[in-house]
């Protein structure tokens, strides 16, 4: 938001007042208050009362500014074209090609995913198991995840519902915190876990990737499980068994 539009916008004005609150050009003690307070008792615990009153407007102020902020912050940045997701926005697993575009700058997505590294395109949607999925949002959306959202999602032949949806707060089916995992990721790889991107390891394998993916019963489609399918299916159970009993 430039400085012109912090005078000429509602947000804008609430901000500048509020900054000004902040460092004490607005609501400073004045002589009504004071003598307010005088009338209740008299001394030195005058002004203190009215300083007191002034305090608690600038923290009262203090809120305001962080909630604007965020608020101007989340809205993105002027021009970019803002990423909107519900539940049509997923579908099969095994008709993305390892990576997705809800804008539909699928080549500019799939260009970084062969690179290996980079920053993803607003709309980029990566997933690797068809209920766990990240999706790219407009700059400024979320700081904190480099503006990726993370969704756990239910799914069934029927289609997809959204569990649950967010930044830093989203935790996965067996109770780890998306953020958590994702915030080691090295700088180059734009929040994404490999096995050598710097995120810590996790117990599933390959084979367990590419046998969730294909038994995604959104994909109408979708090839017959194999032996090693099956079997890759077996251990991920027990994994999960595992790690449930931890908590």
């Amino acid at each position: 938001m430039t400085r012109d539009a912090l005078s000429t916008t509602s947000d804008g004005r609430k901000i500048k007042d509020a900054v000004q609150v902040v460092y004490g050009s607005k609501f400073r003690p004045t002589e009504e208050d004071n003598m307010k307070s005088r009338s209740a008792g008299g001394g030195v615990s005058i002004n203190r009362n009215g300083n007191n009153r002034c305090r608690h407007r600038r923290q009262h102020a203090l809120f305001t500014l962080i909630a604007l902020a965020v608020g101007v912050a989340g809205a993105g940045i002027a021009g970019e074209t803002k990423v909107d997701v519900d539940e049509n926005s997923f579908k099969c697993i095994l008709e993305m090609t390892k990576v997705d575009n809800v804008l539909g700058d699928l080549q500019s997505t799939i260009a970084v995913a062969q690179a290996g590294r980079g920053e993803y395109p607003a709309g980029s949607v990566v997933q690797l198991i068809p209920t766990e999925v990240m999706i790219k949002h407009e700059k400024g959306y979320s700081p904190v995840t480099r503006d990726w959202e993370f969704f756990s999602v239910d799914i069934s032949k029927d289609g997809s519902k959204i569990h649950s949806r967010g930044a830093a707060e989203v935790n996965n089916r067996l109770g780890l915190n998306c953020f958590a995992c994702h915030v080691k990721a090295k700088h180059e790889f734009d929040f994404i876990c490999e096995q050598t991107n710097g995120c810590d390891p996790i117990p599933v394998t390959r084979p367990m990737f590419t046998a969730l993916q294909r038994s995604d019963p959104r994909c109408k489609d979708a090839p017959e499980l194999t032996d090693e399918d099956k079997q890759a299916l077996s251990d991920l159970a027990e994994v999960v068994k595992t790690l449930t009993q931890k908590q």
